[in-house]
């Protein structure tokens, strides 16, 4: 009996129905009929009733699904725009990084350049000396006169240092320099020779000698900063002629916007991969490099381009001159005591302070216990005759 058909009326079944009354056979099967037919309706009611139940399981799994499904997009989505960002800081700071090692290359290729040039001048120099970007105030006087070259002469910042390098000199162990504020009480004790010192109810002798040091090195340097040229540097390697790239260059400084102006001459080198731009107005250089990182985009790519100011700069009147210290005396022949350093040069500092042992007023005193130290001399510009 096929369940999904539809039941058909009891009527029609009851008018074909034979009704006897010569036996009850037939009314026994009509009823075991109606039985049955009464059992199948429920049975099909049943699997009406759980083919609904089915249908709203499966409404609601298919809408679990579907929350699930959007739940997953989300984390997904998240996920993948965290990673963006992560990649966008890591990017951020190698290319931070690798703006500061080039900058830190400059730095010290400018330094050693520096350095050979001084050693060319003397192979016995060892100078180090260091330029102050806060210059005092100086009353200043006339001294001469030059013809200016070209108008642009005004636009540049001029700068003269007159450097002397610092002459060292090897302190040994159980020595004392003492530098004293009057010459003549330095040569005297020089001249005397042997000197003895109390130390502790210990007298000591100790020998008075002049100070010998090394040759030193004197010069001028002159700086000169453009005030209409700037020096551009990190320009990409790209493959295409040096024209278009020169071009582009030009094209990039010519905007207003990021500080530039209209441009003179471009001088462009592919192996160093720098450039030099000189403008015609005045006052564009000095804002160009008020930003040391300037954008450059070419090919629909964005490289950043590091400027900075035209310098030049040479020497002149270079001197090699002999160092002598006539305020200054070395002690020798100290011996080792208990005492520690700072004491031991306490009580030569009070011996040599007082007049009745041929002493004076004492402008500086060093003493070495152990080991060995350097001392610097400088020019004595305050006591020069």
């Amino acid at each position: 009996m096929d369940l999904t058909s539809q039941p058909g009326s009891l009527k029609d079944d009851f008018i074909n129905l034979k009704v006897t009354d010569h036996s009850g056979t037939q009314i026994d099967e009509i009823d075991n009929l109606k039985e049955e037919l009464e059992k199948w309706k429920e049975r099909l009611e049943k699997a009406e009733k759980q083919k609904d139940e089915l249908l709203l399981l499966k409404l609601s799994a298919d809408e679990k699904r579907d929350q699930a499904r959007d739940e997953l997009r989300k984390i997904m989505d998240l996920e993948e725009e965290q990673y963006k960002e992560s990649m966008i800081k890591k990017e951020n700071q190698e290319r931070n990084l690798t703006v500061v090692k080039q900058q830190n290359i400059e730095l010290q290729r400018e330094i050693q350049k520096l350095k050979d040039d001084l050693a060319a001048k003397s192979s016995k120099l060892s100078q180090d000396f260091r330029i102050k970007r806060e210059i005092p105030k100086k009353k200043m006087k006339f001294t001469r006169m030059e013809n200016a070259e070209s108008d642009d002469t005004f636009l540049n910042t001029c700068c003269l240092f007159h450097i002397a390098a610092k002459i060292p000199f090897r302190l040994q162990q159980r020595q004392a320099l003492l530098t004293f504020e009057e010459e003549d009480v330095a040569q005297t004790l020089i001249r005397r020779g042997k000197h003895t010192v109390s130390l502790d109810n210990e007298k000591i002798e100790l020998k008075a000698m002049p100070v010998t040091l090394e040759t030193g090195v004197k010069f001028e340097l002159h700086v000169t900063i453009s005030g209409e040229k700037i020096n551009v540097s990190e320009v990409p390697h790209l493959p295409i002629p040096d024209e278009w790239i020169r071009d582009k260059i030009e094209l990039n400084f010519y905007k207003s916007k990021q500080g530039g102006g209209e441009v003179k001459d471009v001088r462009y080198d592919r192996r160093s991969r720098t450039a030099i731009i000189t403008f015609l107005k005045p006052g564009v250089a000095d804002n160009c490099v008020r930003c040391t990182k300037h954008p450059f985009c070419i090919n629909e790519k964005r490289f950043m381009l590091s400027v900075s100011p035209s310098v030049e700069k040479h020497l002149e009147k270079f001197q090699i001159f002999s160092g002598i210290s006539k305020r200054t005396i070395l002690l020798s022949g100290i011996q080792e005591v208990e005492e520690d350093e700072e004491s031991m040069q306490d009580m030569i500092e009070i011996h040599f302070q007082k007049p009745s042992n041929g002493g004076g007023e004492i402008e500086n005193i060093k003493y070495v216990a152990t080991g060995t130290k350097l001392a610097y001399f400088e020019e004595d510009t305050e006591n020069v005759a």
